[in-house]
């Protein structure tokens, strides 16, 4: 569906895209995922056509981007760009108009994408009377009103709560359902883990490494992750370490990866003697391949070399 092929971008001096390529099946999520200034939302101009990339290809659904593509691609920005005066319903009519929607078809395209995203009964609401939930709902509806086949979701669940969080993932899911292909860009790595099929770690604009997440846990040497808390924290260490468990620090938490699944009156007898407050065990998440892929300079490099996953 999507397919960007060494896709570069720079200001001046400063390179912000090198050498990405990304391919993406029809009808699967992809978690595009980075630090602030990774390169996520040039690659989503570029896709937009709003911004030229110095060099690269990009084809969406067999065609080379284009003024036409446009057509093809929903975007659901990370601000509600929508307008707050007019109700949901003139919101999506005004769209679809843009895109050439008319009469019959243009009405029921609106009343079906409001019934997509459970507003239909808010119709005639003014945008500025909707939770922040349900704006972003009818941002994602917005996004839909013109059947695009490709739909980019730019941290669509930054600051809503929970419950709201929970109800825009199960759309994301009824995108997927129907066919059609979602980019999703997010800091919610929990989001990433539970939504997407791919996962393509960028960082300094280029793919550090991809994959499912099954393989992404194949780039760590660790069965689990045990998080100890404890005031004897360099004994923990050296005890550790004569087990052959590398050790790294998540926030305030010390934590071990450990080489097999044990116990955990197996685990408890390694640290034998040593004064325990606490011990976790956790498995191998999303957030501890992110933090090793892109703040273990170590690894990077081996990443790179390795053509990025």
């Amino acid at each position: 569906m999507l397919l960007i092929e060494g896709l570069n971008k720079s200001y001046g001096k400063r390179v912000v895209l090198q050498d990405l390529t990304l391919h993406i099946p029809y009808g699967e999520i992809y978690g595009l995922l980075g630090p602030n200034g990774a390169g996520k939302t040039t690659t989503i101009n570029i896709l937009c056509n709003l911004l030229r990339a110095d060099s690269g290809a990009i084809a969406i659904n067999g065609e080379p981007i284009s003024k036409t593509t446009k057509k093809l691609i929903g975007v659901v920005p990370q601000e509600n760009l929508l307008y707050k005066s007019l109700t949901c319903e003139e919101n999506l009519n005004f769209l679809a108009r843009i895109y050439g929607l008319t009469g019959k078809d243009r009405r029921n395209q609106v009343q079906a994408c409001l019934e997509a995203v459970n507003l239909a009964d808010r119709a005639k609401s003014p945008l500025e009377t909707l939770s922040g939930g349900m704006q972003r709902r009818l941002n994602i509806a917005a996004a839909l009103v013109h059947h695009p086949k490709l739909v980019i979701l730019d941290e669509p669940t930054t600051g809503l709560d929970i419950e709201a969080r929970y109800e825009i993932w199960e759309l994301i899911k009824q995108l997927k359902s129907q066919g059609i292909t979602v980019l999703l860009t997010t800091h919610f790595l929990e989001e990433a883990e539970r939504l997407c099929q791919q996962i393509g770690i960028l960082k300094q604009g280029r793919i550090l490494a991809e994959g499912c997440i099954e393989e992404l846990r194949q780039l760590i040497p660790a069965r689990e992750i045990v998080v100890v808390h404890t005031q004897a924290e360099e004994q923990a260490i050296a005890r550790a370490s004569q087990h052959g468990f590398a050790y790294r620090r998540y926030g305030s938490d010390l934590a071990f990866w450990l080489t097999e699944h044990l116990e955990l009156k197996e685990i408890i007898a390694l640290f034998d003697g040593i004064p325990l407050d606490s011990i976790a065990r956790q498995p191998v998440k999303l957030e501890h391949i992110y933090v090793e892929v892109t703040q273990n300079e170590e690894f990077k490099t081996q990443c790179l070399k390795n053509g990025g996953g």
